[in-house]
């Protein structure tokens, strides 16, 4: 084992602090990672405040994570010292079930460990994230992260960019669909940026007349204030895919009934009540409401290659480490365009 430092929390009442904490040695098949760089995800909040019921604490939250390889273990073939790698939602999986022999291991049937808040397969502890200066992962969860990018915001495409990437992959978006994103947050502004690499006519849904300006810096073509019932019905069945990026409580419906014929909405927000879903809003015309959850290592490969390739990365707020909790006060303003990245060599200068 060798000492690490980050900033966790042992309960949910209490914020994230500096702390000391012990990871695994680099094993034969292992990356050791000096961590650059962290995305700050709405999840850690949750986990950190314990919303979803099932923290393991203490919590040291932080999976978006960027830096390069230091160490490397005997077996090791896809990394070498000093190249840039990655770590997202997941270290580990039971590499055994169908889906994991599918490259699905976000859909393991065992579970796949979380790269924090989960249970290491190789001590039986609880995974630290990247909150943190350092982190020891398997090579088969370890991602090749580009070279022509900006460090720091690659960071949120971890988890933001392969939560917008696998589902718009998935439901074979292409030049001449038009797609729907709904939402312009840390996961819409990257669904807008993707879908519109990928070729698609692009139209933004949101509540705010606001930002129509930035939806269309980032590639949409058109934005349709949903609360507004002339401009939603001049759409009406038009739709070949719609991504819903919306974590709030709102009306599926409204939606759904945009889509054509077989079209999909594909859910990835995740807002804390159950969504309703009036039956004839997909029955009438054969359209599908669906779910994605991130990627698979391959496929998170894949968004990571084809970002080098169109130059897309997520728009950031760099802070230092010692501010987090200011960030998530932020993040539950929705202040922040779009995602919070923490420059972890602050953590050297934090109380």
């Amino acid at each position: 084992m060798f000492r690490c430092e980050g900033f966790a929390t042992d309960s949910a009442d209490k914020p994230l602090s500096r702390t000391t904490f012990e990871r695994r040695d680099v094993g034969e098949r292992d990356v050791k990672i000096d961590i650059l760089f962290c995305g700050v995800c709405h999840s850690d909040l949750h986990q950190a405040r314990n919303e979803w019921q099932n923290t393991i604490y203490p919590c040291l939250p932080g999976h978006e994570i960027v830096g390069r390889v230091s160490e490397v273990g005997s077996a090791v073939t896809k990394f070498k010292v000093g190249d840039l790698a990655g770590v997202g939602c997941m270290v580990g999986s039971c590499q055994n079930c169908p889906n994991c022999a599918d490259g699905l291991e976000q859909y393991c049937d065992n579970g796949f460990v979380g790269t924090y808040n989960g249970i290491e397969k190789e001590t039986g502890k609880v995974t630290m994230g990247g909150y943190s200066d350092a982190i020891v992962v398997d090579e088969g969860f370890t991602l090749r992260i580009p070279e022509n990018l900006e460090l720091a915001a690659v960071a949120p495409l971890l988890c933001a960019g392969i939560t917008t990437y696998s589902p718009l992959r998935r439901w074979n978006v292409q030049p001449g669909q038009k797609v729907g994103i709904v939402g312009l947050g840390g996961l819409g502004h990257m669904g807008v940026k993707l879908a519109h690499a990928m070729g698609a006519h692009v139209v933004l849904f949101t509540t705010s007349p606001k930002k129509a300006d930035d939806a269309k810096r980032l590639g949409a073509d058109e934005v349709i204030v949903s609360t507004d019932p002339k401009q939603m019905e001049a759409h009406a069945t038009s739709f070949d895919f719609i991504l819903d990026c919306v974590a709030a409580d709102h009306d599926v419906n409204a939606y759904l009934n945009l889509l054509k014929r077989d079209g999909t909405m594909c859910q990835v927000g995740a807002p804390e009540k159950p969504l309703s879903v009036a039956a004839f809003s997909v029955i009438w015309k054969r359209r599908s409401f669906a779910g994605s959850l991130i990627g698979g290592i391959a496929e998170t490969q894949e968004m990571l290659d084809f970002c080098a390739e169109h130059n897309i990365t997520s728009d950031i707020e760099m802070i230092d480490i010692k501010d987090i909790e200011a960030a998530y006060a932020r993040m539950l303003k929705s202040d922040v365009k779009y995602r919070f990245v923490i420059d972890m060599a602050t953590l050297k200068k934090a109380a």
